[in-house]
């Protein structure tokens, strides 16, 4: 087995979103050695190219290119970027029968290589495909998971800056559950600089009626939807979301992110894969936290592992 190269990244799908996530590494110096894979090799190509002179006006030395799955033997993280692109109207489910059967044919050469490092998958449904590569390649929880809800949480953490006019970064919201409409927000786990949100506005009175968790929630489920419709698909926000996830793990910042993993009687769930915050690390997941739920969030938690759950089964059977 090939010793793991640090700072050597591999991209699976050099489209719109695998090209984002490597420029976003390049602008925070997350890799040394970034290799797209492709089915379409010239794609690849191109785009390692286009990026490659993006370096030139960089002040830290890169390698951008195109390879293959041997590439992977000595890779420290794996990126999972391939797939259709969402279509307006479409959910991210809708996209599962594409997306199983894309991930059947990559998963064999990506294990054969002999990879063991760490696998961040986007690829949408994400609960579903980050929990079938893991099964497909052995590994234990910790290296293999998803973005989950993390892309999510940073557009709640958005709303509510917009709403209360505080920065965003002082902001503590998460998202939880699917990366999809079944998703929901622990409102009691939100934070305004530190002091919980019904103190907050208890404090801001004013904010009451716009800080509607309810509709701040549907807001956030359909967000994806209107760029979809707009522009025809999301790049930029899961670039950053997947730069901050691998600059956790190269840097072992355990950092909290929530993203997506297999739950093993954490949130009285079993055998689902779902966003929850965990702690991230050199190791990737290296705890997942068991924050205290209302009952209501609870039932919603539980209502979208069930979501999860049936496809999940499905997937197995695939």
């Amino acid at each position: 087995m090939s010793e793991i190269k640090p700072g050597k990244i591999i991209i699976i799908g050099a489209g719109h979103v695998g090209s984002h996530c490597a420029l976003c590494l390049m602008m925070q110096n997350m890799a040394d050695e970034i290799v797209f894979i492709d089915i379409d090799e010239t794609k690849a190509a191109m785009q390692a190219l286009d990026l490659d002179d993006m370096a030139s006006s960089l002040d830290r030395r890169f390698t951008v290119r195109a390879g293959d799955y041997s590439d992977c033997s000595d890779a420290q993280i794996v990126v999972m970027a391939a797939g259709k692109s969402r279509l307006p109207g479409q959910t991210r489910l809708d996209m599962f029968d594409d997306s199983i059967k894309m991930m059947n044919s990559i998963v064999g050469p990506l294990k054969n290589s002999g990879f063991h490092g760490i696998l961040i998958s986007i690829s949408n449904p994400a609960d579903i495909i980050g929990d079938f590569l893991r099964k497909r390649l052995g590994l234990p929880k910790n290296q293999v998971f998803s973005t989950g809800t993390s892309l999510d949480s940073a557009r709640l953490r958005r709303m509510l800056s917009e709403i209360t006019g505080v920065d965003r970064n002082s902001i503590q919201a998460y998202c939880m559950g699917e990366h999809g409409d079944s998703q929901f927000i622990p409102a009691s786990h939100v934070y305004i600089g530190g002091i919980p949100i019904q103190e907050y506005i208890t404090l801001h009175p004013e904010l009451k009626d716009k800080l509607d968790f309810q509709q701040i929630s549907k807001d956030d489920k359909v967000c994806g939807f209107h760029i979809v419709e707009g522009k025809g698909c999301t790049e930029f926000g899961i670039g950053a979301v997947l730069s901050n996830i691998v600059r956790a793990v190269i840097h072992d910042e355990k950092r909290i992110l929530p993203v997506s993993v297999l739950l093993e009687g954490e949130y009285n769930e079993t055998g689902i894969p779902a966003g929850v915050p965990c702690v991230i690390g050199k190791n990737g997941v290296e705890q997942i936290l068991e924050i205290q739920l209302t009952e209501e969030e609870q039932a919603a938690f539980h209502a979208s592992c069930s979501v999860i759950r049936g496809f999940v089964e499905k997937a197995d059977q695939m």
